[in-house]
């Protein structure tokens, strides 16, 4: 193992052994290099005559760039836009990021949390996550409505084993009482445990109260204490576009931080859809754990563990995509525009609740509870979904996406509030032409 790497697992086994063994084979050999980054880190800040190690092109001290380049970027240095981000993110990024955590998630008030990585996107912040955490043969588990790329995440590229509960209860709210059972059924036959939840869930669109957060807590706190080693994954893609009252508007990464030695809350964010920059491709991953005497160092350890993955991956996030983001969250319109999408967002899930509400679809499908995020999902009563999805495509240029034998996920974030009306009664045309055919 490299010296670096045994390092950083004797300042995490120092403070919390039980986070080493959680850790993966790859995750436990993992550090980030000092070498030519140590170097050049070093010379930028003494190197005040010629600095002769970055790996880019310069012209009269300046970063070298076209001019086709750069004219089609506004008000961006090129020295902000084309050159190399470090691979654990722009530091102002991260602070920033980690400073709106705080804002946004009240539990959080007197803990301490990693500084965030930034990731490419939250796809690659769950790829990092398994790399750094599951091994083959693992088990994740997660509910039986899911995003399809956790499959080849964790599945075909770490081997591991999903382990399914269902989502919903008979009352339409979170199946706590499966959640439970499959909790202690796992722990009971593995030391460690890896729970992945979504909220807002992709893909029905449904979040949790704030009792049925305080239960999730309980249970997980509980096997906890039971001496099950849990990691507590939570994707919050969708954070913030919370359309109902009674949703439980903070991560549960934030009830989850603290609660006990054997417990690690890792929080999985996606600025890409937080802030209506999906392609910009950012995101981040952020750590909490117990507080205690030596917390600093363990997050210290588990950040250059997260950078040294990246470095090994992508090398590091788009520098360009971080400095458009960070100007963002730093300009004063950013409030007030969050909030205006916010609205167009939540006047469409009403108004599809509305539209369901019709006793017309009643005999077609059942809608699944949801309460934000960008979808909702319809349960098919007769029509199985690939063949509605193929037929409305076809016939009426309508395209959905079916899941599994009777799931068809409805995205109202992508179409405007005049078309709902229009999709719906389109799709039970559709179920009515398949119907006769049958």
């Amino acid at each position: 193992m490299n010296p670096l790497a045994l390092e950083l697992n004797q300042m995490i086994e120092k403070s919390n052994p039980a986070i080493l063994s959680m850790l993966s084979s790859v995750g436990r050999q993992l550090f980030f290099p000092k070498g030519i980054l140590s170097q050049s880190a070093e010379a930028k800040q003494m190197a005040h005559k010629i600095n002769a190690t970055i790996g880019i092109a310069k012209e009269n001290n300046h970063t070298m760039c076209f001019d086709s380049v750069m004219s089609a970027i506004s008000g961006v240095k090129a020295s902000e836009a084309l050159t190399y981000a470090p691979s654990f993110g722009i530091p102002a990024l991260r602070k920033r990021w980690q400073k709106d955590l705080f804002a946004k998630n009240p539990s959080l008030k007197g803990k301490t949390i990693s500084l965030p990585v930034v990731t490419c996107g939250i796809t690659h912040a769950v790829s990092t996550f398994a790399d750094m955490w599951v091994d083959a043969q693992d088990v994740i588990i997660l509910p039986d409505k899911l995003w399809g790329n956790y499959n080849m995440i964790f599945g075909v590229r770490n081997g591991a084993r999903l382990s399914h509960f269902p989502l919903f209860n008979e009352q339409d709210g979170f199946n706590l009482s499966a959640f439970k059972q499959t909790i202690e059924k796992e722990a009971a036959n593995h030391e460690k445990i890896v729970v992945l939840l979504n909220f807002p869930q992709n893909p029905t669109g449904y979040s949790i109260s704030n009792s049925e957060a305080d239960e999730i807590v309980r249970i997980l706190k509980g096997a906890a204490e039971k001496g099950a080693r849990i990691i507590a994954v939570l994707d919050d893609a969708y954070f913030g576009l919370f359309y109902d009252e009674q949703v439980c508007k903070e991560s549960l990464f934030a009830r989850l931080c603290g609660q006990h030695p054997n417990l690690l809350a890792v929080k999985l964010d996606g600025a890409t859809k937080e802030n209506f920059v999906w392609g910009l491709r950012i995101g981040f991953i952020t750590y909490g754990l117990q507080n205690n005497e030596n917390i600093s160092s363990v997050y210290e350890a588990l950040e250059k563990k997260s950078a040294g993955s990246i470095r090994g991956c992508i090398s590091n996030a788009s520098h360009l995509g971080q400095t458009v983001l960070l100007q963002s969250l730093q300009d004063e319109r950013n409030p007030e525009e969050k909030q205006e999408k916010f609205t167009i967002l939540k006047r469409r899930a009403l108004k599809v609740k509305q539209v369901l509400a019709d006793s017309k679809y009643q005999d077609a499908w059942k809608p699944y509870p949801f309460n934000s995020g960008y979808f909702m999902c319809l349960k098919l009563k007769k029509i199985k979904a690939e063949h509605l999805r193929s037929h409305l495509l076809e016939k009426y240029g309508v395209g959905l996406i079916a899941l599994g034998d009777y799931d068809l996920r409805v995205a109202f974030s992508c179409i405007d509030e005049d078309q709902i009306n229009d999709l719906f009664d389109t799709i039970l045309q559709g179920v009515r032409d398949l119907e006769n055919v049958v």
